[in-house]
């Protein structure tokens, strides 16, 4: 199944035309690349007045079925955008960004310092990830094969077949 998708990028210096947004469209390709349909694209500065509006649009207007942000993610103080996701969530989904840190780690000891969330909002996910090109895809990569499966579950009517694996056979 085809799902559509949307991705924000959050970044001052982008959105003050200081600084060329190379995450966005890179997320952009990966995504058609893996056959979704990415129907919106948004670039905002890191006030949560303005990512919590695109946010919910993409969940509530356009029914987006996935969402992802890029940047906001570090520790500079005007690094909000997992506090703005927070706000807008319905439920978290701590286990994306628990494995997106933990295959960072095996590339930079800074991949701890990510403060990246992900959960749901209806029927969208929503994920937030790094600022850098490489960051983004190297953070999205990690998890679009479950994403894939989660989306599965978020989009049907009772709760999606889990994914068959050794343990799984083990119970038949």
């Amino acid at each position: 199944m085809a799902y559509t998708a949307a991705v924000i990028t959050v970044s001052d210096k982008g959105y003050r035309g200081e600084r060329e947004d190379t995450s966005g469209p890179a997320l952009c390709r990966i995504l058609k690349e893996y056959g979704y349909a990415v129907i919106y694209t948004a670039l905002v500065p890191d006030e949560a007045e303005l990512i919590c509006p695109e946010l919910k649009k993409c969940a509530d207007e356009l029914k987006v079925s996935l969402v992802l942000t890029t940047g906001g993610t570090g520790f500079s103080p005007r690094d909000i955008t997992p506090e703005a996701t927070r706000s807008v969530l319905e439920r978290e989904t701590p286990g994306i960004p628990e494995a997106m840190r933990a295959e960072s780690m095996k590339i930079t000891p800074r991949g701890c310092l990510s403060r990246s969330i992900a959960g749901i909002r209806g029927r969208t996910l929503i994920i937030n990830l790094p600022g850098s090109e490489k960051a983004a895809k190297e953070n999205f990569l990690a998890v679009i094969d479950p994403v894939g499966h989660g989306l599965e579950m978020l989009s049907s009517a009772g709760s999606a077949d889990c994914a068959d694996s050794p343990a799984k056979a083990a119970i038949k």
